[in-house]
């Protein structure tokens, strides 16, 4: 076999891509972990990583679980977490993992953005992850972030195979990662929302009323037994602790971000001050009261935290220098590279079968606009990998444009000039 064989073999099968983005991806974020490790100063810490090794410790001595809010829909990053501490003991070495597989997890970013688009958007949008400072820093944290991202590329990895493949294993593997999804971390839940709606915007309606009336006692048998399994548990109190504890937590939201207008998880001075209403009279709820009552302080509050969502740097543009106008062009450019790419695939009719890239961002987006952004940016960290699918693409398209631009305006003065010639 010649060179020029081996080489074609390794372009049809990605190899040829994937080795360098892989090597690149690990570099950057293995020598941030290295650095953190040999300064002296250790990883970062914060309380909910103190609490999630307290919490996963508890489960290793004496396994219980309660029907709190934190114990179910934090049980798969919970598990995990034991798991991981059972096997290597040592924090630092469950960081070294999670450093390792999102770094790795830019061969899913390429392989969704290949099913999706084409190849020069999925080199594109794996050198953005690869490069990308939100993916590392969680990476050295012990938080559910960096697991729950690489979990989320998994899971849309497996929902476009078992779109485009017949074989039944991808749907397995997509239905135990959706599962899973549901109790790693509260955001996993909405986000399973909107999967699930590209899923039913993908799947063929005709099939799905056809497989409805095959099977029409059996799914409507489903369904009865679920409502009524439901129905107990809800009339049987046996949720009542679960509930609670969510409403407990809505109550703090509200009457600690919402009620000081506060945009992030602390007072800035963006903030959108307003004294509230209190009152409860809207079907004895309190947090259906607040909402109402208060609606139109809610809507400047959300959009304050949409245009919040763009970064930190929306508070400091200065527009009034040449410093400052390279700044905001530098921050606006993925931005404008993300409209971009969200017009064009719309012209070229690309975006109902692309549309999971924005609809998940989407989620992301409803999650922090209804609770509150972090001041570190956290709750935005699972958006990224999307964006960065989504901004090369519109990178990719502009490159297309221009080059087909240039290519236009070239004939037609090679045209001319040789119009004149003859003359």
């Amino acid at each position: 076999m010649n060179m020029y064989r081996l080489l074609q073999i390794c372009k049809k099968f990605d190899i040829f891509y994937l080795i360098p983005l892989i090597s690149f991806s690990l570099w950057v974020r293995l020598r941030y972990f290295f650095f953190l490790k040999n300064s002296g100063k250790g990883f970062p810490d914060s309380l909910d990583s103190q609490w999630y090794l307290t919490y996963a410790r508890s489960l290793l001595a004496d396994f219980k679980l309660s029907l709190h809010m934190n114990d179910i829909l934090y049980f798969g990053y919970n598990m995990l977490l034991a798991s991981l501490l059972a096997i290597f003991k040592d924090p630092v070495a469950i960081l070294f993992v999670q450093t390792v597989v999102a770094s790795l997890c830019v061969i899913l970013v390429f392989k969704i953005s290949r099913m999706l688009f084409n190849k020069t958007t999925a080199i594109i949008a794996s050198l953005l992850y690869a490069y990308a400072w939100e993916i590392t820093l969680w990476s050295t944290y012990i938080l559910t972030d960096s697991f729950f991202i690489s979990l989320l590329l998994l899971c849309v990895y497996f929902l476009l195979k078992s779109l485009e493949s017949d074989k039944r294993v991808y749907k397995v593997l997509f239905i135990l990662t959706a599962l899973y999804l549901c109790v790693f971390r509260p955001t996993g839940l909405l986000t399973l929302l909107f999967i699930l709606v590209y899923y039913l915007f993908r799947l063929d309606r005709r099939k799905i009323v056809d497989f409805i009336k095959k099977h029409k006692y059996a799914v409507g048998g489903v369904i009865a037994v679920g409502f009524a399994v439901f129905t107990y548990i809800l009339v049987g109190d046996k949720l009542t602790p679960f509930i609670h504890s969510i409403q407990f937590n809505a109550k703090m939201v509200l009457y600690n971000v919402y009620a000081k207008g506060w945009i992030y998880d602390h007072p800035t001075p963006h903030d959108h001050f307003f004294r509230p209403d209190y009152t409860i009279n809207i079907f004895n709820s309190l947090i259906l009261s607040f909402l109402i009552n208060n609606w139109d302080d809610i809507l400047i509050l959300y959009g304050r935290r949409t245009f919040a969502f763009l970064g930190m740097w929306v508070w400091r543009i200065d527009l009034t220098n040449i410093i400052g106008l390279k700044k905001f062009f530098w921050n606006m450019l993925p931005w404008f590279l993300f409209g971009v790419g969200t017009i064009s695939a719309f012209v070229n009719g690309v975006f109902r079968k692309v549309s999971i890239v924005w609809l998940i961002i989407l989620a992301v987006f409803i999650f922090c606009i209804t609770f509150f952004i972090d001041g570190m940016y956290r709750y935005k960290a699972p958006a990224i990998p999307f964006l960065a699918i989504a901004t090369a693409y519109g990178a990719d398209s502009l490159i297309r444009f221009t080059i087909s631009t240039v290519l236009k305006f070239s004939r037609r003065f090679l045209h001319r000039e040789k119009v004149q010639d003859m003359k």
